[in-house]
């Protein structure tokens, strides 16, 4: 069947089947670690199922045959003729990952790479009871027509040109010929099945359809009264959670339903149809759900309509500032409740169109058990992944961004952090290792960390390799802090481990995760322990969009510093500043501050005029490291709404782009880590 890219099913299927592919990267991982959970074996059945059932539909073999043989697997895990082990999972995994590739594309619209014979080979041998290597594994598509209960493609296709030759082939026609259905219906004019004939069709599952096989003996006739209906329990379009399965188990040949036989019926015709498997994702769990329509309760939107929606309201947002500083000069009372009605809508839509681009973290996390599983595997080393705070939402556009940095962030764990199983039972720690992967929200700010019980980090030793890459001098690197010590792994080419891996240890990635943390506007530290582990904790905004800010003026003009980064603000006499290494700093409770006139970098001729006796002094931090900026100015804190710089200004240093502030003039909003690597 030839499908549009925009086409209903085809849609339904991506979506559906996406996210069963999803929770089964999770599942099977989880599986390994609970091999005997029978909710979760029978999961995983139902969702290679599903993928199949919805992938046969729209004719992807490829993708029907792969799913089709991890099905088989699981129908025998599930029967307990077989049990899980790691040679099994990996077959197993190594599948989703084919057919992870084949859905993509799908999505594509590209053609279908199957899956390797070989490992089809390896499935099927894996679908056969343990012990029986000699046995044809149980439900293969080799089956011969009189097996119980199973429907052959051919007979399926058969079904469905009946319903559109209007009944005839379902009167007569012999089923299991090994034709294609399309070469012997006699008046099927195209491959395609409607809404209606489909819903025909589901409704021939509960034995009411107009192409239903006669009532078996002891069933109500269709056009029974009401009564006589209810009296056999056959009254509702409702089928239980009991009857759905039974129906996949005669679909495998288990289940005592009809079987099929050569009398002219076609097999399927009663209430142990095969065609379900063959229906899409989408409408696959059809029959465990009321036939009535249903109000729809969600729709989808394209990403790009949210992003114009949250475009909008930032507009709105400028606007909502603009007129508070009017309304705050003006004496109009009406005025004043005006502008404050405005900035309690204002800011209840600012919410709710957040609230559309919320995503969980989870969909992040989701990826992490497979990434531990195969990673502890390679390195030969025992971890167990615990992760805290799914369900965590964020701006979509964070999920994705934060996707890429916490892959790293986790192999890291594992590869640098966790030891060999041996070397933890010398040190008196049980053999598996634990990664624990926690979110949290905290304010209008994401809290993710990474922990691990693994040998942890020593200051003496970044201190010394510190200095052999030149990074600092001796003298420089011997007054470190430890917290400053570790955070020298995510310096350019900073590398503590002697052998190198495919995994981690090149010395590029964690220069690359401090960059692209930076780049959302977040904040990422480390702390440790020699011999106890190792945390990581980043901090990121809510969202990109819309950023609450502390306005300052440095001259006459404006700028803006993240929130984020402001620590604390207080006055200064700037006649009791101390030099250290030949840079000014301030002392503030007995903690040195190094002192920052960002004025002399960011307005012209400023480098020219008298420095005041007394200023402003903000207190900004970048992960650990602490400094005071100097300025002439508090105006006070603002949301503003970040727009990118014009190409003229693209790339200019220390800048993250622009705003509009209520005074309606153009604020340059500061970027603190670059303006320091800059400038300082």
């Amino acid at each position: 069947m030839a499908f549009d890219a925009d086409d209903e099913i085809l849609q339904d299927f991506l979506v559906e089947a996406g996210e069963i592919l999803e929770k089964l990267s999770e599942q099977l991982v989880d599986l390994e670690r609970h091999p005997d959970d029978s909710d979760l074996l029978n999961a995983i059945f139902r969702g290679f199922h599903t993928v199949k059932g919805g992938a046969g539909f729209l004719q992807l073999d490829a993708l029907v045959n792969c799913c089709h043989s991890a099905e088989n697997v699981f129908d025998i895990l599930r029967n307990h003729k077989r049990k899980v082990d790691s040679d099994l999972m990996d077959v197993v995994l190594e599948t989703l990952d084919h057919v992870n590739a084949m859905f993509e594309q799908v999505r594509n619209h590209e053609e279908l790479t199957p899956a390797p014979d070989a490992l089809i080979a390896a499935l099927d041998a894996f679908a056969q009871p343990e012990g029986d290597a000699g046995q044809q594994p149980a439900d293969l598509r080799q089956d011969s027509p009189d097996d119980c209960g199973d429907i052959t493609d051919d007979e399926f296709e058969q079904l469905l040109d009946a319903l559109h030759d209007g009944g005839d082939a379902a009167q007569g026609q012999p089923a299991g010929s090994g034709e294609s259905a399309k070469a012997s219906a006699g008046g099927a004019g195209d491959d395609d099945i409607t809404d209606d004939e489909f819903e025909a069709l589901l409704d021939q599952l509960h034995g009411k359809g107009q192409f239903a096989g006669a009532p078996a003996a002891g069933e109500p006739a269709a056009d029974a009264s009401p009564d006589e209906q209810a009296s056999s329990g056959k009254g509702d379009d409702l089928i239980t959670d009991d009857e759905f399965e039974k129906l996949l188990d005669e679909l495998h040949g288990k289940g005592g339903g009809p079987t099929a036989t050569d009398s002219g019926k076609v097999p399927g015709s009663g209430p142990s149809s095969g065609a379900a498997p063959k229906a899409p994702a989408a409408k696959a769990a059809a029959p465990a759900r009321e036939t009535a329509p249903a109000a729809e309760t969600t729709v989808r939107v394209d990403t790009k309509r949210l992003d114009d929606i949250m475009n909008m309201v930032g507009e709105l947002v400028l606007v909502r500032n603009r007129l508070q500083r009017l309304g705050a000069a003006s004496e109009d009372e009406h005025m004043h409740k005006a502008v404050s009605n405005l900035d309690v809508v204002t800011t209840d839509l600012q919410a709710a169109v957040m609230q559309t681009r919320m995503q969980p973290i989870k969909k992040v996390f989701g990826r992490f058990p497979r990434v531990v599983r195969d990673l502890a595997r390679s390195l030969k080393k025992e971890v167990n992944l615990v992760m805290h705070g799914e369900e965590t939402d964020l701006d979509k556009n964070l999920v994705e961004a934060l996707s890429d940095p916490l892959v790293h962030l986790v192999r890291n764990s594992v590869d640098h952090g966790i030891e060999a199983p041996d070397v933890r039972e010398k040190a008196g720690k049980p053999r598996q290792g634990t990664v624990t992967l926690s979110a949290e929200q905290e304010g209008d700010h994401i809290l993710l960390s990474i922990d691990d019980d693994g040998a942890g980090m020593d200051p003496e030793v970044l201190r010394r390799k510190a200095v052999e890459k030149g990074i600092y001098e001796q003298d420089v690197a011997d007054r470190l802090t430890e917290s400053e010590c570790f955070n020298l792994i995510f310096s350019a080419g900073f590398s503590t481990k002697e052998q190198i891996s495919d995994v981690s240890g090149r010395g590029v990635g964690m220069d690359v995760v401090k960059t692209k943390i930076g780049q959302l506007n977040g904040q990422i530290n480390i702390v440790s322990k020699l011999g106890k582990g190792s945390r990581i904790i980043i901090k990121v905004p809510l969202t990109l969009a819309i950023m609450p800010t502390l306005m300052i003026m440095l001259g006459d003009q404006s700028f803006a510093l993240p929130l984020v980064n402001v620590v604390e603000i207080f006055h200064l006499d700037l006649t009791k500043t101390n030099i250290v290494d030949g840079r000014e700093c301030i002392v503030v409770r007995d903690k040195v501050f190094p002192l920052f006139h960002i004025k002399r970098w960011l307005v012209k001729n400023a480098a020219r005029e008298d420095e005041p006796d007394n200023a402003h002094v903000v207190i900004v931090a970048m992960g650990t490291k602490q400094v005071g900026f100097v300025v002439d100015q508090l105006v006070g804190q603002e949301e503003v709404v970040i727009k990118p710089l014009g190409r003229a200004l693209q790339g200019t240093p220390g800048m993250a782009g622009a705003t509009i502030t209520g005074d309606g003039r153009i604020a340059l909003i500061i970027d603190v880590p670059s303006l320091l690597q800059h400038y300082s």
